[in-house]
């Protein structure tokens, strides 16, 4: 929270740009680049999407979500670095062996995973999404294996095999002595009471929605934007602030979507918007298959061979021009690149003395 509140205020420092074309001066203040904070996430996102346009293959992408029952997300609001991985692990490993089944696939595919944990309201709710293209390598890395145009894999078992792994997995860590409790399910110590929920969560249904595929690889880059680097709440939804309440926009989704307005005490609000904190070097994004870090290239480039597409090349490149500098970078009066001329240093907060002043 105090890295949100000291952004891009004087106390983290700034620095002074010079444009190089019209000598427009502007002072500029330092970002926190806290991911948590809804100032710091644009550039990041445009840095990100940029990389992956060279990624998009050109066939239609598929957007599936897995979403944890509320009996598990008490379980992993107070486990979050070892249930938020065993989350990425069964969802990767319930898309992949669906798609290498010859009765629905029979492929290798790619995907990306985004993990949020938030609804709407800023209540807790863990989910992930993930962006799919629609087929993939057939086993013999010999042709490409297309998906119907507008069906991927049955939800109905993707929602089933996901339930058991994600529950096996759990089960698995709680043996291991790796899940802590507190509050008010701090009886889940017991064993009984821990295998009894897991057998709750195993009768219901879990909800995995496969939305339609997007029209193309631009909409896809679209949706990437605004879900990978998205945090629980960004400014535009901010609809006031009197006093020691907040307002907000929300979507009830309840009722078809509609647009509403929350009202809820400063404590509850800033409460709600750290509820979705993730813990330190955990990673929100991640790769898997063909778009894994380790041979994302070589892969892809499989790929585009036998779909008969060249391998795409930056716009600056084939023009043979100098990119465009980023969008903070750039003069607000002509577009130019803005040259920094000067800095100062963050201030430093004052420190009261280890020592007692009697001492």
């Amino acid at each position: 929270m105090s890295a949100v509140e000291m952004c891009r205020t004087a106390r983290l420092g700034g620095h002074v740009q010079q444009c190089r074309d019209c000598d427009t001066i502007r002072v500029a203040y330092n970002s926190c680049r806290n991911r948590h904070c809804p100032k710091c996430q644009g550039q990041a996102s445009r840095d990100w999407l940029a990389a992956r346009q060279a990624d998009l293959l050109p066939v239609g992408y598929f957007h599936v979500v897995f979403t944890l029952p509320q009996q598990i997300a008490a379980i992993a609001f107070q486990n979050k670095s070892a249930v938020y991985t065993i989350l990425f692990r069964a969802v990767a490993e319930t898309l992949r062996k669906l798609a290498a089944d010859p009765r629905h696939l029979g492929a290798e595919i790619g995907f990306i995973a985004v993990l949020h944990s938030w609804g709407q309201n800023l209540q807790y709710h863990p989910h992930i999404h993930c962006i799919v293209p629609g087929g993939g390598l057939s086993f013999d890395q010999s042709r490409w294996v297309a998906c119907r145009q507008s069906f991927f894999l049955p939800v109905r078992v993707l929602s089933r095999l996901f339930r058991r792994l994600f529950l096996e997995q759990l089960k698995q860590a709680y043996d291991l002595g790796r899940l802590q409790f507190f509050g008010d399910i701090a009886g889940l110590t017991d064993p009984t009471a821990f295998n009894r929920i897991v057998k709750e969560a195993r009768r219901i249904d879990w909800v995995v929605y496969a939305k339609p595929p997007f029209a193309g690889p631009r909409q896809v880059l679209a949706y990437l934007g605004r879900y990978t680097h998205r945090i629980a709440i960004s400014n535009s939804r901010l609809v006031s602030i009197d006093g020691d309440r907040v307002a907000f926009r929300w979507k009830d989704y309840r009722t078809g979507g509609r647009q509403k307005v929350m009202t809820l005490d400063a404590h509850e609000f800033i409460r709600r918007f750290l509820l979705h904190t993730v813990p330190d070097g955990f990673h929100r994004i991640r790769h898997y298959g063909l778009l894994a870090n380790g041979h994302r290239q070589l892969k892809l480039d499989q790929c585009r061979r036998f779909l008969g597409v060249p391998t795409p090349k930056s716009t600056a490149e084939e023009a043979d021009i100098e990119p465009l500098p980023p969008l903070a970078h750039r003069c607000p009066c002509c577009g130019g690149a803005m040259s920094i001329i000067g800095a100062w240093s963050p201030l430093q907060p004052v420190r009261r003395p280890a020592w007692n002043d009697s001492s």
